[in-house]
């Protein structure tokens, strides 16, 4: 699970109850019309953005925000070398029999297993990693237009809120009050917004690019083990794709 979210949406909640019931009552902020407005408004557009078979994975996409299983380049290095290391003592070949439990590099180690070619091996995992970023940009489209749709819609419940409060100008005292009515719905959806639609975008998005790191470190170790590369060899070449910080050498990993 990823704890940052969780911590993420429990300050903003603080931050913005605590906001309001410092200077007002948290029920003056409750309009269930503003709320329709709004809610249905994002449904309703996401709906006509999207087709059904897209629509079926939204929930899968915002669950990615908070159950995860983050990506460790480290790790994944470690079990490449592990993987080189076999495949030196042993051949290509035992590269098969080895159990993996990455789907993509279990992939990968039976191409090389296989005996593909380097050009063959290196575009058939390239197009797996281009299929995985074109899902996953459906993902970010989505939670982009989430973020679009939210302050569209709360305007458009304030524009309604004004018209229905400027037919009622006969009664000044009203007038105050259904203001406020009006300006609840920019409110619920700058709060859509910014609290919850492009805070997981770009949390899909860091997640994506993570797995697409992971993946190209795949690429890089199988061609080196396919071209018979000494494991440390191709350790020290995936340290490339890590912070400098986080990079050690084949001796001090060793």
């Amino acid at each position: 699970m990823d704890i940052a979210t969780i911590i993420g949406f429990v300050f903003v909640i603080v931050a913005i109850i605590g906001s309001i019931l410092t200077g007002g009552d948290l029920m003056t902020f409750f309009d269930i019309p503003s709320a329709i407005c709004v809610g249905g408004g994002i449904i309703g557009a996401t709906f006509i953005k999207w087709p059904m078979e897209v629509l079926k994975t939204v929930a899968s996409v915002v669950m990615k925000t908070v159950i995860v299983n983050p990506v460790d380049p480290k790790k994944t290095i470690d079990e490449i070398v592990k993987l080189a290391e076999t495949a030196r003592r042993e051949s290509v070949f035992a590269l098969e029999k080895v159990p993996i439990d990455d789907i993509f590099l279990k992939k990968a180690m039976n191409l090389a297993a296989d005996n593909r070619p380097p050009e063959v091996l290196q575009a058939i995992l390239q197009l797996e990693i281009d299929s995985m970023e074109e899902r996953h940009k459906v993902g970010v489209s989505v939670m982009d237009g989430w973020g679009a749709d939210g302050p569209a819609f709360g305007m458009l419940g304030t524009l309604i809120g004004l018209v229905i409060m400027l037919k009622n100008l006969s009664d000044p005292s009203s007038i105050g009050p259904a203001m406020a009515v009006a300006l609840i719905t920019t409110f619920y959806g700058s709060c859509w917004a910014n609290a919850i639609a492009l805070p997981m975008k770009i949390k899909i998005e860091y997640r994506s690019k993570s797995e697409v790191l992971k993946m190209n470190i795949i690429i890089a170790g199988t061609l080196g083990i396919v071209a018979g590369e000494n494991p440390r060899l191709i350790r020290e070449k995936l340290n490339s794709f890590l912070p400098p910080r986080e990079r050690g050498s084949a001796e001090e990993k060793e």
